[in-house]
């Protein structure tokens, strides 16, 4: 491993929201970098454990390349015990806004933080949210604009989706991907210095 400074912040993910949201946090990071794990959902496993498995996984696979701080994220889309999957054609965005359309559901994103004294610490945030109830013209347009491919449940509320929200209940940040007051806390209480 190369001898970094203790002050040097690695992000486990390919997730250009959370690099924008750290960045709007005033948090710079010196290096991105996509962990290369198995993201396969254990048979019964519930969506907080699946969610903090993840975030803990990306971070430890990061975190065996370089020294210094690295954080890692996962963001869950859930209806009940039930995960939504990433969104990965029009066809799942379809099924997953089918699905949301007039009920609540659960976003859940764990933080994995691992300090240069090798400790992980966690948080999980929880953020309920309810749909309206949505037709299939407001949802075939949905699909049509490309925003939910790629996306934990199909959509993204930093974008039209937004319209469909009835009710947010938490952190909005948590529903873009990374629950900011939570991960700043996280830093600061792990010796990462916030400016």
């Amino acid at each position: 491993m190369a001898s970094l400074t203790p002050q040097f912040l690695v992000l486990a993910s390919e997730s250009p929201r959370r690099k924008s949201l750290l960045a709007q946090a005033g948090i710079l990071l010196d290096a991105v970098i996509p962990a290369d794990i198995d993201e396969s959902v254990l048979k019964a496993e519930a969506p907080r454990h699946y969610a903090a498995r993840m975030a803990a996984a990306k971070a430890r696979a990061v975190a065996g390349i370089h020294d210094g701080f690295v954080l890692a994220a996962d963001t869950v889309v859930a209806c009940g015990r039930r995960i939504l999957p990433k969104a990965e054609t029009d066809h799942d965005v379809r099924k997953c806004l089918g699905l949301l359309s007039g009920r609540r559901h659960q976003v859940l994103t764990a933080v994995a933080l691992i300090a240069p004294d090798g400790k992980l610490r966690t948080r999980l945030v929880m953020t309920r949210m309810s749909f309206l109830r949505l037709t299939k013209d407001q949802i075939e347009a949905y699909v049509q604009c490309r925003e939910g491919v790629g996306k934990a449940g199909g959509y993204a509320i930093q974008g039209r989706a937004e319209i469909f929200v009835k009710e947010i209940s938490g952190s909005y940040s948590n529903v873009v991907g990374l629950p900011l007051a939570q991960t700043m806390q996280l830093l600061a209480g792990s010796g990462f210095m916030i400016q």
